[in-house]
């Protein structure tokens, strides 16, 4: 509980002790003296995956400061579909007012996007439509055609959504569709705005030109000349002003996010290795960093929040107790890999302020997806190295570089030999690996495939690798 939350709780405390009559002389003033916040969230570049993090950005801190409306400042040509269907649903998370302030264009999505929000308000000369659905190119610097058959149905699908978007917020549907579908004719009252064949573009004195009984706006509320005399029209004059600036880490996170599966594969992988030698070495840190860039790309994008990295850190340093300190109990090491595997999911599902505790399944269906498949790969690539990499070169480097007390592969190979026809306690079951005790050494052991009961005592016969090949003995 931060210390805001802690001095309106007492404020509260206090209100409700006051008389009646004090109440009602202090809550105006309490009121009056909370002034409205109001955040800039800009849109002002192409419609491209970046641009969601910088707007799931603000629009999360403007719902966890509770601020009573959202400017979208819009300058843009347009972009994905796929993109704009994600901001689109982002905005309508927002609970309080929401505005787009046309900042001389709103091309293509971002009309799109404009629709989505309750109120549109245009700059002087600027302009907004030309929505029919474009493919960008690999670059993401050009335009390409359509094929008339995947035009007709992004266009169907396009129309639907934005027509939603269009009534639920009280817009001319007519008008939307028009700037979509070049089939569509638009006349009001005998004028045509639009031929058929043409997709509807409208500047601000057309978009706010007033039509029918009563008279309402085409698009747009009204022309403004800049944001301030905007956000004075709408009572928000000496409001807080909160403005989200991209921070240039977004494209970062975008690339970080594209490759989220296979860091999770380098990460399993990496400390699979370094449990699977001695010490502690270049597999460990690689891997720590492959899930540390996991985490960082969540971050970025408006996703995962700092105490998931913390309990995926509890989680790995229970694992560690497993192996270590109490090899055989399973408790520590279950508990860890659950609270990794839960930290792991979790870091990139997408949690709004105000949302229930527990992700619905939609929200989970992605993390899901990229976990599935990272564990679904180490769990192969695991099998191979358990097989081949002990026999590898590298291998041999690894374990004279990190194996404490042992500075080359000959007197880690003398070591081993001198542990032969040793005899010690299995301090977990084998089955055909495990951990068994020799005096003061605490080492990993395989049998030959029969299962041995924890408690048992097992002789050592050879080696595998770093592992001990022991057989069960009386």
């Amino acid at each position: 509980m931060n210390l805001k939350r802690v001095l309106a709780l007492l404020a509260m405390g206090a209100l409700s002790a006051a008389p009646a009559a004090e109440l009602g002389e202090a809550k105006p003033d309490l009121l009056a003296s909370r002034p409205a916040t109001v955040y800039i969230v800009p849109i002002r570049e192409n419609i491209m995956p970046p641009l969601v993090y910088v707007v799931r950005r603000g629009v999360k801190e403007a719902m966890e400061a509770k601020a009573d409306a959202i400017i979208f400042d819009m300058n843009t040509d347009g972009g994905r579909v796929d993109v704009t269907e994600d901001i689109i649903e982002i905005i309508s998370r927002f609970k309080g007012q929401t505005v787009t302030y046309v900042n001389d264009r709103a091309f293509s999505a971002g009309a799109f996007i404009s629709v989505a929000t309750q109120k549109i308000y245009m700059a002087p000369q600027s302009v907004i439509g030309a929505a029919a659905p474009i493919a960008i190119s690999p670059g993401g610097t050009g335009v390409e055609r359509l094929p008339d058959t995947y035009e007709a149905k992004m266009t169907s699908a396009i129309r639907a959504l934005v027509r939603a978007q269009a009534e639920k917020n009280g817009h001319n549907v007519e008008v939307i569709e028009a700037m979509i579908d070049k089939t569509k004719e638009l006349i009001i009252e005998g004028e045509v705005l639009n031929k058929e064949g043409n997709i509807l573009t409208l500047t601000d004195r057309q978009a706010a030109k007033e039509y029918g009984d009563p008279p309402k706006p085409l698009l747009s509320s009204g022309t403004v000349e800049s944001l301030d005399a905007l956000l004075e029209l709408l009572g928000y004059a000496g409001a807080r002003r909160v403005e989200i600036q991209p921070t240039g880490a977004e494209k970062l996170g975008t690339w970080i996010n594209t490759i989220s599966p296979i860091l999770l594969i380098i990460g399993i992988i990496g400390l699979y290795i370094e449990f699977k030698t001695p010490g502690f070495g270049l597999p460990g840190i690689i891997g720590i960093l492959a899930f540390g860039l996991y985490f960082l790309g969540g971050y970025v994008a408006g996703l995962s929040a700092a105490g998931w990295v913390i309990v995926f850190i509890l989680g790995l340093i229970l694992v560690l107790v497993e192996l270590l300190v109490f090899p055989g109990t399973y408790i520590a090491g279950i508990s860890g890999a659950v609270l990794m595997l839960v930290a792991l999911v979790m870091g990139m599902v997408d949690m709004y302020p105000g949302s229930p505790t527990l992700p619905t399944f939609p929200q989970l269906q992605l993390p899901l997806r990229d976990m599935g498949l990272a564990v679904g790969v180490s769990f192969v690539l695991a099998l191979v190295l358990a097989r081949f990499f002990p026999q590898t070169p590298l291998y041999h480097r690894l374990v004279s570089e990190t194996a404490s007390g042992v500075s080359s592969v000959a007197a880690l190979e003398a070591r081993q030999q001198e542990r032969l026809g040793r005899i010690g306690v299995a301090v977990s079951q084998l089955y055909p690996g495990g951990k068994a005790r020799f005096g003061d050494e605490l080492l990993d052991v395989v049998t030959r495939g029969e299962l041995v009961e924890k408690g048992r005592f097992v002789k050592i016969i050879g080696h595998s690798g770093p592992n001990a090949v022991v057989e069960a003995t009386d």
